[in-house]
């Protein structure tokens, strides 16, 4: 971890890691959230958190997308 993320809690997810790991709803590919620290699935509408580097591919630990509209 650089100094820069280690300040603002900000970690990288390693790209190969990335590019193996998929939505267990969907199976398909997540999109990285490095501001929210969080797998992203379009396709089923549900964000993924990462806590301490280690992504929380769960129904339990995921955040509904449609939480991120205003009504």
């Amino acid at each position: 971890m650089s100094a820069s993320e280690a300040a603002s809690g900000e970690r990288e997810i390693d790209p190969a890691l990335l590019r193996l790991l998929v939505c267990p709803v969907t199976k398909r590919p997540l999109a990285y959230d490095k501001v929210r620290q969080e797998l992203v699935s379009r396709a089923a509408g549900l964000a993924y958190p990462i806590r301490d580097g280690v992504p929380l591919l769960t129904l339990d630990a995921a955040r509904d997308l449609t939480d991120d509209e205003a009504p």
